[in-house]
């Protein structure tokens, strides 16, 4: 690589780009559907997540009725004793501290019951939003199969080209030096149009259509040193018939006429 001549460090990096501009043809025949097939699995694993969680939710709202229906028993049960202990009491002091303790399992009846119909309550809107939901999965899931399948016929189509260009362009990169190959690949990246080395189209940079002066020109015809665009960064590797036309020649002064001078 070392003893790469100028026409033929050139030659690769034309050559690289012909490579990349194809590869990205191909992209463009995919147009959003990579990114419209990875949003859609996005927003399932989303879903699955939300499932996952409001059947969480479910599983400790019956818990908690199974646990409230338990205090009910149990407090029927304190309840029941405590009546038949009023039957025995000796004084109304006694008669009146059962009857609290009576009136206290009443109200944790009651307590409970609330409770268990509030988790009833929020057990039926997570079935509703569950069921929505699965709902939106099963649709959504349709349409990632059709994008998938279109994907798919796409990739297919184009496999064989883009596994061969893809072994062109390691092959090509060989043989740019790193420090040019760093420049031409953050060029890449900051140009919308990928051009990173364009020809000068009728004078001026192709991909950008900024004048190129007639001088730097010449010197890309010459190909004795890597020319760069100061306004694009753009390496300027070629240049077409249109730009090579010679420039008009300016004209010759017009021959000063003398005039004889008088004899006094």
């Amino acid at each position: 690589m070392e003893n790469q001549t100028v026409t033929q460090k050139l030659e690769a990096l034309v050559k690289l780009q012909s490579i990349d501009s194809k590869l990205d043809e191909l992209k463009k025949l995919r147009g959003d559907l990579p990114n419209e097939v990875q949003d859609l699995e996005d927003e399932m694993e989303g879903y699955k997540t939300r499932l996952g969680r409001f059947e969480a939710e479910m599983k400790e709202l019956d818990e908690a009725i199974k646990k409230n229906k338990e205090g009910i028993k149990e407090a029927e049960k304190l309840t029941k004793k405590y009546n038949e202990q009023q039957k025995n009491v000796k004084n109304n002091r006694e008669f009146e501290a059962i009857t609290k303790e009576v009136e206290l399992q009443e109200l944790e009846v009651q307590i409970c019951e609330k409770k268990i119909k509030e988790a009833k309550e929020k057990i039926e809107a997570k079935k509703a939003e569950i069921t929505s939901i699965e709902t939106l999965i099963k649709e959504r899931t349709q349409d990632l199969d059709n994008k998938k399948g279109e994907l798919d016929d796409i990739l297919k189509e184009s496999e064989e080209e883009e596994k061969r260009l893809l072994g062109d362009r390691e092959k090509a990169v060989k043989k740019i030096d790193e420090k040019m190959l760093k420049h031409y690949d953050r060029l890449r990246k900051s140009l919308s149009n990928g051009l990173a080395v364009v020809r000068v189209v009728r004078g001026a940079a192709e991909g950008c259509n900024i004048i190129i002066p007639p001088q730097k020109i010449a010197e890309i015809r010459e190909k004795k040193k890597i020319v760069i665009d100061e306004h694009s960064g753009r390496i300027l590797a070629d240049v077409d018939l249109g730009s090579m036309e010679e420039e008009p020649k300016p004209k010759k002064a017009a021959p000063v006429k003398r005039t004889a001078k008088k004899v006094a």
